[in-house]
């Protein structure tokens, strides 16, 4: 079946039955298959969808650490409530970050209750207008995600300087993809016999990345769309490579991705940022050459350059298992809170907020 290319095939319900008993008819009964979906959107669609239903017993999907505002550990986020508070500066962020708690057990909209300047953005240019209407106030824009969202970041740091604009400044915590799918791998307790790769972010890296990381871990990993369709045949592709004792990159996302990716994106955030030398995430602990920063050519736009931070430690409330869920170890409902102390009113542990997050999607749909 080559990759699905119309709007009316992605959730056809016959082109489903067809690929639900193409995997029953291949997946041995006698073997696992842990299939490790490397996106929130995946997630998703997973379980929206109730793809995990279509899947034989011995076919799981196990959820990664695919969510950017999840994977942000609480210390970045008291260090960003701290440059609020202490620094007087307008704080800007996307709308889901805006809800995590920190380590301090606040959030950047308790902050923002206590009288802190935070604003939900829906995209990085709106800092920028923010900025120019605000000259005598500092204005951060505090940046996360993986490599989908680092070129808009770059591109505002560049207009920024091309304006001039000395009161803006960008708290960066932009990560990288591969980085994690080597800590998940290197870490013994959480099995995975396949990956899902990522959707977005791939369009961005294209294929090439991963190929390392195949090479050297021995698991077939194949790019898969948004649909529910697509992460059927994804699978299908991966149950194949199991089968056959291969190890590739393979593409199910055709219709947007490619070997190469999109080399005007990874040109500007070539330009502008470089690897950090360590980063914390959440769940996975301290990675190193796991995410970005800004160049020194671009250093009065760097937050952590301009602010004085002081030092904030992560942790997680008692019992919040969002750290192994993350890293795979653990589904949503395992956590004694789930559904319980953490719900998406009340989130205790950034799971439970992003609409990305694994536990959020399991209280949505999995209940």
């Amino acid at each position: 079946m080559s990759g699905l290319r119309f709007i009316d095939e992605f959730r056809d319900p016959q082109l489903a039955k067809g690929l639900a008993a193409a995997i029953a008819a291949e997946a041995e009964p006698a073997r696992d298959y842990r299939m490790m979906e490397f996106c929130g959107g995946h997630t998703h669609a997973i379980m929206r969808h109730g793809v995990q239903r279509l899947m034989p017993p011995n076919v799981r999907f196990t959820h990664g650490p695919g969510c950017p505002v999840c994977v942000l550990p609480g210390a970045r986020i008291d260090a960003a409530i701290h440059l609020g508070e202490a620094h007087g500066a307008i704080l800007c962020g996307y709308g889901d970050l805006l809800r995590v708690p920190g380590a301090s057990r606040r959030s950047l909209l308790q902050a923002r209750a206590a009288g802190a300047d935070v604003r939900m953005l829906y995209s990085p240019e709106e800092a920028l207008a923010i900025a120019r209407d605000n000259p005598d106030q500092e204005v951060v824009f505090i940046a996360i995600g993986f490599e989908t969202t680092t070129p808009p970041t770059a591109a505002v740091v560049q207009q920024a300087r091309r304006e001039r604009l000395g009161n803006f400044s960008v708290l960066c915590n932009h990560v990288l993809t591969p980085a994690a799918m080597r800590a998940i791998l290197n870490d013994g307790d959480t099995a995975v016999d396949a990956i899902l790769g990522p959707s977005h972010v791939s369009a961005i890296i294209g294929l090439a990345p991963y190929r390392p990381i195949v090479e050297q871990y021995r698991r077939p990993l194949v790019v898969a769309g948004f649909e529910p369709l697509d992460v059927m045949q994804a699978t299908l592709m991966a149950i194949r490579q199991v089968n056959a004792g291969r190890a590739e990159v393979e593409n199910q996302y055709t219709r947007v991705v490619d070997e190469a990716g999109n080399s005007r994106a990874q040109a500007l955030m070539e330009k502008v940022f470089t690897l950090r030398e360590r980063f914390e995430w959440r769940g996975l602990g301290w990675l190193p050459q796991s995410a970005l920063c800004l160049r020194d050519e671009y250093a009065e736009f760097d937050a952590e350059r301009r602010f004085e931070l002081p030092s904030f430690e992560s942790h997680e409330p008692n019992s919040c298992e969002c750290p192994a869920i993350l890293s795979g170890k653990k589904q949503p409902q395992d956590c004694r809170l789930f559904g319980k102390g953490c719900t998406p009113d009340s989130p205790l542990g950034a799971c439970m907020v992003s609409s990305e997050g694994a536990c959020a999607a399991a209280w949505s749909y999995g209940r």
